[in-house]
């Protein structure tokens, strides 16, 4: 296919602007410098749209990675996603979930079950990710929900404001929703690292107006980046929690240590969960089967995960309104559970996820005896 003239002479463009970015974050330790926010949306922009070499993408994922984003650069590539990405919006406030994209393979994820205790206290909740992906191929929020019985494959942005609107619940699917951005998977196998654009996604939501964004991590300058960037970005509202495999997963074998940042100011949060009888092991993932069998107990307050998902769900009921008592939170989401709301939750979201496309499949045996 013979590009026009036009084409040819923007691309060529882009390629010579990337290489000036390109040559600020690598040229070596003592004279690569940051790139200013307009730079760094810029220089994303490049990358999604092709107008960048395959050869430069990887040289600036590499050379970014090891210097390691600054906040307005971040700010600068949140920029880009904003303006591009899918948005959503609800008429409540909403709470937003940011984790690493390539999945879990070591601890049981709870997420999902959280994910649905808020939505069955009538908050919007927010969620994305994408298909399995480099660096660890781990299971996908998608596959999670799909093994309760909710598939939120394929849905149109329509359909997934639908879904806020009338569930409660949202997940944006980066395949589905921002291919652009998927453009990009590749890049990972073949770096064998996770690159910047992977601290990007800990920070993204696709939803619009006022939410709490929270935000998993693993090491401690993670962290104050992320508080940096996201208040350049214009964040008021950001919970930070040092969760399992980086997730938003609060640990409940261990204090968790989180942040929560008001209008810029942030305050140091250690959550005891010894303190409130939820104390214990954190679930090692053993394959699909056993998490199926396992989640579909904790929706009825029962078996391994129960006591996380209380834990979890208590604790971001709390952080959505602080002038609560932890321990009251910690209540409610017991009676949620023990009443069938969030079992009702799911329930209506499985027959409407039934209508988008493939249909519902029904659950194993073992895991609708399960408890």
């Amino acid at each position: 296919m013979q590009l026009s003239s036009e084409f040819q002479q923007d691309a060529l463009g882009g390629k010579a602007r990337f290489k000036q970015h390109l040559r600020k974050v690598g040229s070596g330790e003592h004279t690569s410098k940051g790139l200013s926010r307009d730079e760094a949306r810029d220089a994303l922009a490049l990358m999604l749209t092709g107008q960048a070499s395959p050869a430069q993408i990887g040289a600036f994922l590499i050379a970014h990675r090891i210097r390691r984003p600054e906040p307005q650069e971040l700010a600068g590539m949140l920029d880009y996603y904003r303006e591009q990405g899918p948005a959503i919006s609800s008429l409540k406030p909403a709470i937003c979930f940011g984790m690493p994209y390539d999945g879990r393979t070591r601890t049981a994820a709870v997420f999902p079950l959280t994910a649905l205790v808020l939505a069955s206290a009538d908050i919007p909740v927010v969620l994305q990710g994408g298909a399995r992906m480099p660096i660890k191929y781990g299971i996908t929020p998608l596959e999670l929900f799909g093994l309760l019985g909710i598939r939120l494959e394929g849905q149109s942005l329509a359909q997934l404001q639908a879904s806020l609107d009338q569930h409660q619940l949202a997940l944006a699917h980066q395949p589905d929703h921002f291919p652009a951005a998927d453009n990009l998977t590749s890049y990972r196998e073949e770096l064998g690292k996770r690159p910047p654009i992977a601290s990007l996604e800990l920070l993204w939501t696709p939803h619009r107006g006022e939410h709490v964004l929270v935000s998993g991590f693993v090491h401690p300058p993670t962290e104050s980046r992320c508080w940096k960037a996201l208040g350049l970005a214009g964040e008021t509202n950001i919970v930070t929690i040092k969760g399992l495999e980086g997730s938003t997963d609060i640990p409940t074998s261990r204090a968790g240590i989180s942040s929560h940042v008001r209008n810029g100011s942030p305050e140091r949060v250690i959550l005891h969960p010894r303190d409130h009888g939820c104390f214990g092991s954190d679930v090692i993932w053993s394959g699909e089967e056993a998490w199926q069998v396992m989640a579909e107990a904790s929706l009825r307050g029962m078996g391994d995960l129960a006591r996380a998902v209380v834990w979890n769900a208590g604790c971001y009921l709390w952080f959505l309104d602080p002038a609560q008592e932890l321990g009251n939170c910690l209540l409610r989401v017991k009676d949620l559970l023990r009443s069938g709301a969030v079992l009702a939750k799911r329930e209506q979201l499985r027959s409407w996820s039934a209508n988008i496309g493939t249909p519902t499949p029904a659950l194993p045996d073992a895991c609708l005896s399960a408890g």
